[in-house]
């Protein structure tokens, strides 16, 4: 039933096929039956995952698996601090992923509470008020100005009826309403003028109108639909990490089997060797990486809400910096959301004047738009209304002083017929009618222009007005025109006609949605950064392409889409236009999502921006939502992974940033923590190759991982951004963690640790295996710790870096070599760790071989920045 065209049928065939009775209303029994039949008017909820079922899903990730086996070899190892060290860190991220996705599940219960709690209603005849779920098809429901339309409704009556549908077009002007049948059956939702939709509410006047659809099968219960059973997209960061942990498990693995090997060859121990193989197994794991990613979002997360941005996820902080497309919903996003007066036109003589509130002719304007109005409240009306009484009031207008000295006698109200709206005022013993509305139908009740006080009336040319307003309307301008009658006072009943017809004419007042100040210059920052930007909007295209143009969206080979365009497209069509469009007109929810799933299709990694109801499926969709916290639904914000307290676009370029430096750092610990791993697991694989004894206890391998990897990894987190980020393109959707050479560093620097590690060989005698394996665990310990000072850029030198610039990371530094220090030189570490005493020059030597690995890698940057 809800599937019917009902704004293409007239009041009386809409009453037939609904079975309804337009006076009386349906009757208790009929109700009962058709709730019985359809439900009860509410939104489909999706299946909320308890929470067992949600933490049992964090802790079979890939990397988590990884780490309950680390945390197990610990454990046989005899290394309980290790063991509760890595269980502790997986807690932490089971709580923190658990806690997220809860929150992420309240979205629904959000947009439940959007429908109307009671609904004025029509039974047997009687008005009464009932519980709005208990709607069904046929009733008949009364609306006033303050009402949540209850469900969908096909308008039977209406009385300068007008309604906000931001929450479901995204278009920030009110929509009259009126009773006539509509022709074409594939309108918007925003120009079905005589239907109302759930959960929309009332800005003005009243209205009768009987239910079309309840429950899921309204509008908004579609969107629902689309919401439910929608699967979060993973971020870049949790694709990046989920491919590295499934490759490195398979190659830590192979390794482990291979070192054991290798040491049976060489008749070695087999219960050794099977510990020093697990020993590397834990060593070869970067347990420390869950911690040092939970950290850096988190930091990430604080700087951002330090600018004004909220993560509800903490993978979005880095997310936000992956994205090669935003998808920006215009209003109240790249616009104020409020309407405002731009533009006053008040000389009818000359067509290209801008006009001021100035003079008799603009006192006469501006006493118009102050007074030919239903504002009561000064933050209650409608927003063009409240947009018109405001610029009065600021030109020194004020409305209760104008009511005062002109009297209210009568108001001929708004109709869609004549669009025209006219106050009627006594003034000096005479009256005066102030009437506004649509320039086509008012300029033609229009003989003049006004006189004013001098007398002499400035030339009248409706034509050139006409062209004046088309032109004004052109640019995205909602036009109204003002005209002034004058009548004496009768005291005879007033006639509307009597008063809307040989008007002098007043002005042209265009208004309009603002652009966000700061916008234009936001975009070009993500131009800049490589970042495509698209406007989606439910406004007319040439509204829309207006604003495009003005905010630098339409250049080049740019393209704008209505959503009739869209909805003629495939799929596989649209993935091939996707990357040109830079604007969409007039979309529905369902083809938001299906912008998004094009461009996701495409490679792209995409933020979705929205304040309404409409947006959250393609918030849920995008790989990183983001919606607006001041003006936007619960909904909305409920289903976003970013929120923006202060509604400003620009905080996004502020979050791109500090999502891209949170990936830098990351991936910088990633580059150090691996290529000591290398370095760690080749020291193994070449000594039995070099007929050496095992270089490395057990013990000493699991030292080696608790003291390089965890606190300087953490220290990674507090590293600057690099100078270039928001000059670069974002990175590739389907580049890997060791994209840009990375792999090849930890090849590189790792044989070279391997090389400072063994060549103690050469000169002391290795059949003292105590001074030998000390020697080289000390070597590798101390290179490890000054290579973390090197890699906290990709680019820079350590000079330009300066060693204090990350305080967290040179205290790290040194207080691990001091406590390497303490494990070589006290007798309880060295029966603890099987470690001697260094005599000066040993260790000296050791101090040396590590101190190369620094100039080696400000080498390779060297080399790095020539070849750019």
């Amino acid at each position: 039933m809800s599937r019917r065209a009902w704004h293409t049928l007239p009041v009386e065939d809409v009453a037939a096929e609904l079975g309804a009775d337009a006076e009386h209303g349906l009757s208790a029994v009929e109700a009962a039956s058709r709730l019985s039949l359809h439900g009860r008017n509410e939104t489909e909820q999706q299946k909320q995952r308890t929470l067992p079922a949600i933490v049992a899903a964090q802790l079979t990730d890939v990397m988590i698996l990884i780490l309950f086996a680390a945390a197990l070899i610990s454990g046989l190892l005899g290394e309980l601090g290790d063991m509760i060290t890595i269980l502790v860190i997986v807690v932490l991220n089971a709580v923190v992923g658990s806690t997220q996705e809860f929150r992420a599940q309240r979205a629904l219960a959000a947009l439940a509470r959007l429908s109307a709690l009671k609904a004025t209603v029509v039974r047997d005849g009687e008005t009464v008020e009932i519980d709005a779920g208990l709607l069904v098809p046929g009733d008949r429901v009364l609306l006033v100005a303050g009402d949540v339309v209850p469900a969908d409704l096909r308008l039977t009556e209406a009385t300068e009826f007008e309604t906000d549908e931001a929450t479901l077009t995204g278009e920030s002007a009110t929509i009259d309403k009126h009773t006539q049948a509509l022709s074409a059956e594939d309108l918007p939702i925003g120009d079905r003028r005589n239907l109302a939709f759930k959960s929309t509410s009332v800005t003005k006047g009243n209205a009768t109108g009987l239910v079309t659809a309840t429950g899921r099968e309204t509008e908004i219960g579609r969107i629902a639909a689309l919401l439910t059973g929608r699967r979060r997209q993973l971020t870049p960061l949790q694709q990046r990490l989920a491919r590295f942990t499934r490759r490195l498990a398979v190659i830590v693995i192979c390794v482990c089997a291979v070192v054991f090997a290798l040491g049976l060859l060489r008749g070695e121990p087999a219960g050794l060797m099977f510990f020093v193989a697990m020993s590397l197994a834990v060593a070869a794991v970067p347990e420390a990486l869950p911690a040092v990613v939970t950290v850096s979002l988190a930091f990430g997360a604080r700087t951002l809400n330090r600018h004004r941005s909220l993560a509800r996820r903490l993978t979005a902080v880095e997310a936000l910096g992956s994205v090669t497309f935003i998808c920006a919903d215009k209003t109240g996003t790249l616009t104020e959301n409020r309407m405002k007066v731009a533009r006053i036109r008040c000389d009818a003589a000359d067509g290209e004047s801008v006009g001021e509130l100035t003079g008799p002719l603009g006192r006469s304007l501006g006493c118009a738009m102050a007074l030919c109005n239903d504002v009561v409240e000064a933050n209650a009306g409608d927003p063009t209304e409240l947009a018109l009484v405001r610029d009065a009031d600021s030109a020194g207008f004020a409305k209760q002083g104008l009511l005062e000295a002109q009297p209210l006698l009568e108001t001929f109200p708004f109709d869609s017929d004549r669009k025209l709206m006219t106050t009627v005022h006594a003034l000096d013993g005479a009256e005066v009618a102030y009437v506004k509305g649509a320039p086509e139908q008012l300029l033609e009740r229009c003989s003049r222009a006004y006189a004013g006080e001098a007398g002499s009336a400035p030339g009248f040319d409706a034509e050139a007005l006409h062209a004046q307003a088309d032109a004004l309307a052109g640019e995205g301008y909602r036009v109204l025109a003002f005209a002034l009658g004058e009548k004496p006072a009768t005291g005879a009943e007033r006639v509307r006609d009597d008063y809307e017809t040989d008007l002098a004419f007043l002005g042209l007042v265009a208004l309009h949605d603002p652009i966000r100040e700061e916008v234009p210059q936001a975009i070009e920052d993500c131009h800049t950064a490589g970042i495509t930007v698209v406007m989606i909007t439910g406004d007319h295209p040439s509204t829309a392409r207006h604003i495009a143009e003005t905010i630098g969206l339409m250049d080049g080979d740019a393209e704008l889409m209505t959503g009739q365009q869209l909805a003629e497209l495939s799929d596989e069509a649209l993935a091939r236009l996707v990357g040109r469009v830079r604007v969409y007109a007039r979309v529905d929810p369902a083809q938001k999502i299906r912008i998004v799933e094009a461009l996701q299709a495409n490679g792209e990694h995409v933020a979705m921006t929205g304040d309404g109801v409409n947006d959250a499926p393609a918030l849920r969709q995008a790989t990183i939502g983001v919606a607006m916290g001041q003006r936007g639904t619960d909904v909305a914000r409920e289903t976003a992974d970013i929120v923006l307290l202060d509604d400003n676009f620009a905080t996004i370029v502020v979050a791109i940033r500090e999502g891209r430096r949170v990936y830098d750092n990351i991936r910088k610990f990633v580059r150090y923590t691996m290529t000591s791993n290398t370095g760690e697991i080749g020291v193994l694989l070449i000594a039995p190759l070099l007929a050496l004894p095992i270089p490395l206890q057990p013990i000493h391998i699991l030292w080696i991982n608790l003291v390089t990897d965890g606190l300087p990894g953490l220290a990674f987190t507090f590293e600057r951004g690099e100078a270039n980020l928001m000059r670069r393109a974002p990175r590739s959707p389907t580049e890997s963690v060791f994209a840009h050479g990375l792999w090849k560093h930890m090849l590189w620097i790792g044989a070279l640790l391997v090389l400072l590690a063994l060549l103690p060989a050469a000169w002391i005698d290795t059949a003292d295996q105590g001074r030998w394996q000390t020697m080289v665990f000390t070597t590798l310990v101390v290179a490890q710790l000054l290579q973390a000072l090197s890699l906290r850029s990709e680019s820079r030198s350590i000079i330009s870096l300066g060693i204090l610039s990350n305080r967290y990371m040179a205290v790290t530094v040194v207080l691990s070599l001091l406590a390497q220090l303490v494990v070589v030189y006290t007798p309880f570490f060295n029966r603890v760790l099987h470690t001697v005493p260094l005599s000066l020059a040993d260790f000296s030597l050791c101090l040396l071989l590590a101190l190369i690995i620094v100039p080696m890698i400000e080498t390779q940057k060297w080399l790095s920045r020539r070849m750019q």
